[in-house]
Formats: structure tokens, C-alpha cells, sequence
């Protein structure tokens, strides 16, 4: 066929229904001269994962026993939620694993969403784990109050600072870039705030003997916690539901787009998040009547660019004449 004839008049995919040209699925994976877009998240993250769980598990252990053994609900509120945290770490190494994994007939996107998964599941545990602590606070309070060794419950609530926030330390520079790591990187800093107010509960306790701040520290902390995690909740669920991602915001990718020559609107977009920091995109984009597949090609190209500084991996874009009549009820 002449390269000069009209889009419109291009043959359709008989794959669909609307009457348009397809211009196939994009991967934003490639490099441009002098730059990158390549978001992924380092392969040290692993390492990462593996050396906070190690903390963690040595400070439940730590602060579980002498939690026990001195009778302080703030120190096992601090224990508690490093339970919490070891959990989480192990379900969002796994997940940051599976979503390495290639996908296939079934899953054509691989294990990717997994990621998102996980951070739900992080959220609703740490929600959780803060809940029975803030009841068993409530019935010390009601109890009465429990004496307590003040400065051995600071002492080990200080190692829980330190251990905490090595912890939160390994993921501060990637806890924007990923929704997952955000999850573990919140659990960390979280029980960093938790072991902090320990430590203050300790050391009042033992100059006032005020026995009833052990449990007060602990219901004020653990209100800190479930405010701090609501957003990474809501987050979570959002994109589970495969809602626009907060990063993203479709109206301002439509002006960009709006902007290349040849281009007289652009409609139908969808976008939602394939894992915590991989997204996909749809669209269609209604082409001057007198283009041409050579002309529509190199609006292709600039528009897959464009996306790819929305972290856009994945993008599906299909191209209608403005002679056209789409039949999409957003068309």
C-alpha cells in the first residue's frame, strides 16, 4: 500500500470491535541519548530485607523476654510490633521476588500485582498488631497499675531505637519509588516512634514511679501508629482495585500528550498499576484526517517518550482519524 495514503483507510485489527487501528502495546524500557526512565529498584534490595529481618528478630526476641519478665506492656507493645514488622519484611521480600518472575500464558502480566498484595497485607498486620495493643492497654489501665523496672525497660527500648532505624535506614532511599518498600520502610520507623516512647515511659517511671505510663505510652503510640498507617492502607487498596496510582495524574499526561503535532485529542485513558512502581496505560489518540502510517509512527514514538516520564512501562495506544466515529461512551 502507498505510504502516503490516509490512516483512515488503513485496514483495522480484526481483534477489534471498534473500527480502529491498533498501534501496538509499548515498553517504555528503552533508553534516549544523555537520559533514562528506568525505575526498577536495585538488586541490593534483597540484601536489604534479609539484614532487617535479622534485626528484627533479635530485638522481638530481646524485647519479648524481658518484656516478660519486668511485666511493661510498653515493652511488649514494642516486641509486638516488631513481630509485626519481621512478618512484613518476609512477605514483602517475597513478594519483591515474585515479581521478578516471567510471565506467562496465564498470568501475562508475570506476578507483578504480588507487590501491592503485600502491602495491604503489611498495612491490615500493622493496623492489627496495633489494635490488641492498645486493648491490652486499656484493660491495664482498667486493672490497675503493674510496678515496673523503669531503667532496664529504657535500656532495652533504646536498642530498639537503634535497631529500628538501621532497619528503617536500608529503605529511606527507596521507600518513594515503591509502595512496597514504603510498607516496610513505615513499619520501621513506626516501631523506631514506638521505642522512643518506651524509653521516655522508662525513664519517668522510675523517677516518679507513675506506674499507669506504661500503659498510657502505649495507647498514645499506638494511636501515632494507626493514623501514620492509614495511608498506606488506603494506598494499598486503591491500586489493588486497579485505581489510577497517586503518582500519576491522567489529566496532566492528556495535555502532554495534546501537545504533539498531529495530535487533536486524546480519550478513553486508563491507567493503573501493574506492581508497586510498574504502571500501564491505555488510550486512544485522535490523529489530524490526513496522516499517514509514517507520520502516525513517529506520533507513536513521541507519545511513548512522553509517557515515559510518567513512569509509564506498559502503554496501548490506539489511533482514530478525527473523521472517525468512536464508539466508546467516554469517546
Amino acid at each position: 500500500m502507498d505510504q502516503n495514503d490516509p490512516i483512515k483507510k488503513e485496514p483495522t485489527h480484526t481483534g477489534h470491535n471498534h473500527g480502529h487501528s491498533h498501534i501496538g502495546h509499548s515498553h517504555a524500557g528503552h533508553s534516549h541519548a544523555g537520559h533514562s526512565h528506568d525505575h526498577s529498584l536495585p538488586d541490593n534490595l534483597n540484601r536489604s530485607f534479609l539484614l532487617g529481618i535479622i534485626l528484627n528478630v533479635i530485638m522481638v526476641l530481646v524485647g519479648a523476654g524481658v518484656g516478660i519478665w519486668s511485666h511493661s506492656l510498653a515493652l511488649l507493645s514494642d516486641a509486638g510490633h516488631n513481630l509485626s514488622d519481621v512478618a512484613s519484611l518476609l512477605l514483602a521480600l517475597w513478594g519483591l521476588r515474585l515479581s521478578k518472575v516471567k510471565s506467562n500464558q496465564t498470568y501475562t502480566y508475570g506476578y507483578k500485582k504480588v507487590t501491592i498484595l503485600t502491602s495491604l497485607a503489611n498495612a491490615l498486620i500493622l493496623i492489627g498488631v496495633t489494635a490488641w495493643i492498645l486493648v491490652e492497654a486499656l484493660i491495664r489501665l482498667k486493672s490497675g497499675s503493674v510496678e515496673v523496672p523503669g531503667l532496664m525497660v529504657s535500656s532495652v527500648a533504646f536498642l530498639g531505637i537503634i535497631i529500628n532505624s538501621l532497619s528503617a535506614f536500608l529503605f529511606i532511599k527507596q521507600k518513594d519509588n515503591d509502595l512496597n518498600v514504603k510498607g516496610a520502610y513505615m513499619h520501621m520507623a513506626a516501631d523506631a516512634l514506638v521505642s522512643f516512647g518506651v524509653v521516655l515511659a522508662g525513664i519517668l517511671i522510675y523517677f516518679t514511679h507513675w506506674y499507669w505510663l506504661d500503659p498510657i505510652i502505649s495507647i498514645i503510640i499506638s494511636g501515632l501508629v494507626l493514623w501514620g498507617t492509614w495511608g498506606l492502607l488506603a494506598q494499598s487498596f486503591r491500586l489493588s482495585l486497579d485505581a489510577v496510582p497517586d503518582s500519576l495524574d491522567t489529566k496532566s499526561i492528556q495535555q502532554e500528550l495534546g501537545k504533539i503535532s498531529g495530535i487533536r485529542d486524546t480519550h478513553h485513558i486508563h491507567a493503573w498499576a501493574l506492581s508497586t512502581n510498574e504502571f500501564a496505560f491505555t488510550a486512544h489518540l485522535v490523529l489530524d484526517p490526513d496522516m499517514n502510517l509514517v507520520q502516525a509512527d513517529k506520533i507513536k514514538a513521541e507519545a511513548r517518550h512522553i509517557l515515559e516520564h510518567f513512569n509509564i512501562k506498559h502503554a496501548t495506544l490506539e489511533i482514530e482519524s478525527s473523521e472517525e466515529d468512536c464508539k466508546h461512551d467516554d469517546c
